[in-house]
């Protein structure tokens, strides 16, 4: 906080002011978000699309949420209802949190697709570049 109120020439405490609110309103995503899971010996990435029975969708996210190496989930519109990324040790390790995944009640059938390189990392800087005139 000192050297970003340094930075920009304000007090520490309006910047600590300042980043609580950012904070509140959900501004910065979480550290995490920055450690790759390759560090923590999860080489294999994976995206898997699930088939949900739709009434159970509320208390199968929250089962979803238990299983560790599930690192995403969104619901969707489509031919699938949910779509996860996981990361796994290896192939055989993938076959075993699939299985996770389809035991999970509300669970029909999944597809998985393996992820075999990023092109586009995560980003927000074209945005922020951007300003407000795609607002």
């Amino acid at each position: 906080m000192v050297a970003l109120a340094q930075k920009l020439g304000l007090s520490r405490n309006t910047v600590q002011a300042r980043m609580a609110q950012l904070e509140k309103k959900h501004v910065f995503l979480s550290f995490e978000r920055r450690i790759n899971p390759v560090s923590l010996g999860y080489p294999l990435m994976a995206f898997i699309s699930v088939h949900v029975q739709q009434q159970k969708l509320a208390q199968l996210a929250k089962d979803l949420a238990d299983v560790p190496e599930i690192l995403e989930g969104y619901g969707l519109t489509g031919p699938a209802d949910l779509l996860l990324r996981v990361v796994a040790l290896d192939a055989e390790d993938l076959f075993r949190i699939n299985g996770k995944i389809l035991a999970c009640d509300g669970v029909e059938r999944t597809d998985t697709a393996l992820a075999m390189g990023e092109l586009i990392p995560f980003r927000v800087q074209p945005l922020l570049e951007r300003g407000s005139q795609g607002a």
